[in-house]
């Protein structure tokens, strides 16, 4: 007689076949891919110091990930039928909108559409199980290839204009950067130009994009195509800062089940062609030193420094990305102290006043620029954009940017807050993501367009998947991947 063993021991693989955590009942029970048996009298197999173990209890079912998915469509839905049925504008400069999206009907195929299609494929074949049974190392460099390849398939579905058009817009940092011959000049005078003379994009931010994209331009890399593509190399490294935070944190498992879904989904749309893919790179990449810093027993304060000067650095990038103080202290939480280490929390403490001493060395304040800011944006665009419809629908935008499975994810993750020891690392920044999203709803200084504003977000919400059941993992992943070549094949995004 044979009967078959999961294996366990922390969610780490026996050589041979592969193995995928559940996440369910308990932290240890996983279901193979391959088939592990023995005879049902002798002991349980061994690998090395692996014993497989058959679980203690049956799995159980849960409807939160259905719940989530279906909130999270009825907000998408009523999105997409309150402007219509109400007569409102909610996209007054955009003709032929497609709420609640920056986007307008446009169904079309184009040079990326068979590469994406075959990614696409290969993803749902070989995604789950290489990300289950490769080295952490050649994960991180899959990771980075395939995220790279289906960025650039999405976005040339619209050919060579869908990677080199949307940084070249007057409206963007790129025009303004090559007519920016001295920087010092810029940034003493900056807030003055805020109400009448900067472009949109660079009126509505802080200076530290046009100082990134000038630095590309004295760099010889200020064509549009060019500096497209150093945007989607730094864009691409995302993912990886996520698994490099999810390891740090003790929970490669959780990095290998949600690798999947940080790499392939919907969010690549607006990820290959924005400034905000930039934005959510350096985040993501504060947010890693700062695990590394808060795991590391020697070099702690070094990684905390350069945490804090990447983190500092986005509240320059973008006026609602101090936010990130609240999954950084999600970092802190998952490391597992109660209190965070002196040196680590005085050194990220250091980096972010370090950025903040220099641009106002340099001219300029942010908590001048503020207010401006607000009375420009309140004085134009955002007159136009109701808030009794934004306020809720710019979640649904989210919906659509990170894709059902976040929803899903989130939903699951709620009612999982009782597992906190076993799963703190996903947890932790699961709620603290999803609690930087509502406050910066609650801001009203989004009004539109989150499909992009809250990419530096999206990631750290997708660590939730890692918690899903295996059908919903195996199912999402699809899910994942059709709604994002649905929406780039149909819709025209404005980024």
């Amino acid at each position: 007689m044979q009967s078959e063993f999961p294996v366990c021991a922390a969610d780490k693989r026996p050589p041979g076949p592969v193995f995928e955590c559940c996440w369910q009942g308990r932290p240890e029970s996983c279901v193979p891919y391959g088939s592990v048996t023995q005879t049902a009298s002798g002991p349980p197999p061994t690998y090395g110091a692996l014993v497989l173990h058959a679980p203690s209890r049956p799995r159980t079912r849960t409807s939160a990930p259905a719940v989530g998915v279906v909130v999270a469509g009825a907000l998408v839905v009523a999105a997409a039928a309150v402007p219509p049925l109400t007569g409102w504008d909610v996209h007054p400069l955009l003709v032929g909108g497609v709420a609640p999206l920056a986007a307008s009907w446009h169904p079309r195929v184009g040079p990326g559409t068979v590469p994406a299609l075959v990614l696409a494929a290969l993803a749902l074949r070989y995604a789950r199980p290489l990300a289950a049974g490769v080295s952490f190392g050649r994960l991180l460099g899959l990771a980075y290839t395939a995220g790279l390849a289906w960025l650039v398939a999405l976005a040339t579905v619209d050919g060579r204009p869908g990677l080199a058009h949307v940084l070249d817009r007057p409206a963007e940092y790129l025009p303004t950067a090559r007519s920016t011959p001295d920087l010092g000049y810029a940034l003493r005078h900056y807030v003055d130009r805020i109400p009448h003379v900067w472009p949109t994009h660079i009126a509505g931010h802080p200076p530290g994009a046009l100082l990134f994209f000038t630095w590309l331009v004295r760099a010889g890399l200020g064509g549009s195509l060019t500096t497209a593509i150093v945007v989607v190399l730094l864009a691409a490294s995302t993912p990886l800062a996520v698994l490099v935070t999810l390891r740090r944190l003790g929970a490669e498992g959780a990095a290998r089940r949600a690798a999947p879904f940080l790499v392939f989904g919907p969010a690549a749309i607006w990820t290959a062609v924005s400034a905000d893919a930039m934005f959510a790179a350096v985040g993501a990449w504060g947010l890693a030193a700062l695990a590394v810093a808060a795991t590391s027993t020697r070099g702690s304060g070094f990684a905390a420094l350069l945490g804090g000067l990447l983190l500092g650095y986005c509240a320059f990038l973008s006026y609602g990305l101090p936010l990130l103080a609240v999954p950084a202290a999600g970092v802190l939480v998952a490391a597992g102290n109660p209190k965070p280490s002196p040196r680590v929390l005085g050194g990220a403490l250091a980096g972010v006043a370090a950025v903040v001493v220099a641009f106002a060395w340099a001219g300029f304040r942010w908590w001048d620029a503020l207010p401006v800011v607000r009375a420009r944006y309140y004085a134009g665009i955002a007159s136009e954009r109701q808030a009794a419809y934004w306020g809720w629908a710019d979640l649904a935008a989210l919906a659509l940017s990170a894709g059902p499975i976040a929803a899903a994810g989130l939903a699951h993750a709620l009612t999982r807050i009782r597992r906190w020891p076993a799963e703190r690392a996903v947890l932790s920044l699961t709620l603290t993501s999803a609690a930087a999203i509502v406050l910066a709803d609650l801001s009203f200084m989004s009004k539109a367009e989150v499909e992009r504003i809250w990419l530096p977000f999206v990631p750290w919400l997708l660590v939730a998947t890692a918690s899903l059941p295996v059908r919903w993992r195996h199912r999402g992943l699809a899910v994942q991947i059709g709604v994002a070549l649905v929406v780039q094949s149909l819709l025209h995004t404005r980024w």
